[in-house]
């Protein structure tokens, strides 16, 4: 009897045992679903790093007071067989996220990040501008890199250059994760246009005797004077049949680029602005881009039209009147003037 009383306490233990652990495994499981803080609307940016393991991202989690449990955070990536899963890189959480929700973004790779676009032909200054207004990063701290930033050998440029990076930002659509440096920004575009600068088009440029540095600054001028696609190429062959002739580009954005804005009409005195960007004064490309080009403008320099125009007039609509004479085009000007 004295064993068979022993075996049933033994067995109540036991069962005791068992209950408080289903207990205790139930509320994991439960609090795996629950968040810290149904009514707590703020979130926390939370950095996992390369060498972090799951039990590290977990504690990390705790620390910072989004999880209920580091040990629970660990286990349940280990049953759902993602702990080696968990993808780096800066996540927004919110308390309101379960600790299931956390592990399934993270698997995800759902990353912090904000869009940062480009438009075609923006310049440094207006991309500067575009992070202030963004909040992305310091405008001004841009802009300083920015002078001296030629990570390339193609963007070595003369001391004149007011921006080394000038052009070689590419106008494209950027992911910007939270903390992100302005030098890691500028290295991230320029980075896209080496990327975007394909072998045949490099070839391209050997086969014209053009260096990128002469594709990107033409480039930069077809960018800001051509509205319409079809056009890009046509204003490329005009160009290169002025430079051919030794004639002056006396495009009107390399004088903007030099004010600072875009003045609708120049005037006489603003055609004389001494300065190497002036392509009124000065023949041949000035000495760097003004602006980002963007691949069509690229490759409009790099397979230009065969054309006969030396002149081009903008009419109001956007579109160009070209033409083959000083004379016609002193026509095309009056007859822009009178639409």
């Amino acid at each position: 009897m004295s064993n068979i009383r022993q075996t049933k306490a033994l067995l109540q233990i036991f069962a005791l045992l068992f209950g408080i652990m289903a207990v205790s495994g139930f509320e994991y499981w439960r609090d795996s679903d629950v968040a810290v803080s149904a009514g707590k609307g703020s979130t926390v940016t939370i950095t996992v790093k390369p060498e972090m393991t799951a039990k590290d991202i977990g504690e990390v989690l705790f620390q910072n007071g989004v999880i209920h449990s580091a040990t629970l955070f660990r286990m349940l990536a280990k049953v759902q067989g993602v702990e080696n899963s968990l993808q780096t890189g800066d996540y927004a959480l919110s308390y309101q996220m379960s600790t299931s929700d956390i592990i399934n973004k993270m698997v995800r790779g759902e990353t912090a990040y904000r869009l940062l676009t480009i438009p075609e032909g923006y310049t440094v200054e207006q991309i500067a501008k575009l992070l202030d207004e963004q909040g992305m990063g310091d405008g001004a701290k841009f802009k300083s890199l920015a002078r001296k930033f030629a990570p390339y050998d193609y963007m070595a440029q003369p001391p004149e250059i007011i921006y080394q990076a000038e052009g070689y930002v590419f106008p494209d659509t950027y992911r910007i994760t939270p903390g992100m440096t302005e030098e890691a920004i500028l290295q991230m575009l320029v980075a896209n246009f080496d990327k975007k600068l394909t072998a045949d088009m490099r070839e391209r440029a050997k086969m014209l005797k053009l260096s990128l540095h002469q594709v990107v600054t033409l480039a930069s001028l077809v960018e800001k004077e051509a509205k319409l696609d079809k056009e890009r190429p046509v204003i490329a062959g005009v160009f290169f049949n002025r430079l051919k002739q030794g004639m002056p580009l006396q495009s009107c954005p390399t004088v903007q680029y030099i004010l600072g804005y875009p003045k609708a009409e120049l005037t006489i005195a603003d055609t004389q602005i001494v300065s190497p960007y002036n392509t009124y004064q000065n023949p041949g490309l000035p000495p760097g881009p003004i602006a980002s080009p963007g691949m069509a403008a690229i490759q409009a320099v790099l397979y230009p039209a065969d054309t006969p125009y030396f002149y081009f007039v903008a009419a109001k609509d956007g579109s160009h009147r070209f033409s083959k004479t000083y004379e016609e085009h002193l026509v095309a000007v009056d007859a822009v003037d009178g639409e």
